[in-house]
């Protein structure tokens, strides 16, 4: 298995608000924290980089288009980390649309930093989790299509539990091929036996 890049820290602000972008990069400055603001969704979403964010702060109400239709898009991209809405007292109804569609959760404004700083954190670890488990997924898609066209079927027989002189016999070619074929199925997997081999491509 490749190793896992190196997890983001930085945090992404996404509100037209101009004020409150300039107090979050305040405070978060003040906690050692880093963060990015953007006053217009839809150059985040243009310029997204799911390596580079491992939270993201999304304002719910904002001009053409709206924190939870950026939620939705970025869903849609292949990776989203954590998300936080921030929430005026109206928008609540909104904000419990967005927990639905799989945000984190809301903070109202006004926000305790204390709270927002907290919860940004939890993000960033809980990031940290769901990253690893997206890295997995990402390479065992990798070194699946690295496979022949031959290896995928030796491999499928060998996930049945065929003998290699059944698997031979099956596919037509020579038992020494099939060892072949079976060492190089494992080799590119990255497992040294069929247990293992079974045990990763587990639905």
């Amino acid at each position: 298995m490749s190793k896992l890049p190196e997890l983001p820290q930085l945090i992404a602000l996404v509100d037209d608000d101009d004020a409150i972008r300039d107090a979050l990069s305040w405070l978060f400055a003040s906690r050692q924290l880093s963060i990015e603001t953007f006053a217009d969704p839809a150059a985040f979403l243009c310029s997204y980089d799911p390596h580079r964010y491992g939270c993201l702060l999304l304002d719910v109400r904002m001009p053409q288009l709206s924190g939870i239709e950026l939620f939705e898009k970025l869903k849609a991209t292949a990776y989203c980390p954590p998300t936080l809405f921030l929430t005026g007292h109206g928008d609540v109804p909104l904000a419990v649309q967005a927990l639905k569609l799989g945000a984190e959760d809301f903070i109202e404004k006004p926000f305790d930093d204390n709270d927002l700083i907290q919860r940004a954190q939890l993000c960033l670890q809980k990031d940290g989790q769901l990253r690893m488990t997206w890295h997995n997924e990402r390479e065992h898609e990798r070194r699946l299509a690295s496979l022949t066209q031959r290896e995928r079927e030796v491999m499928q027989l060998i996930l049945l539990g065929r003998l290699n002189k059944v698997i031979a016999d099956q596919l037509g070619i020579s038992m020494k091929t099939v060892e072949v074929h079976r060492a190089r199925v494992l080799e590119k997997m990255g497992v040294r036996s069929a247990v293992e081999l079974a045990a990763m491509l587990k639905p």
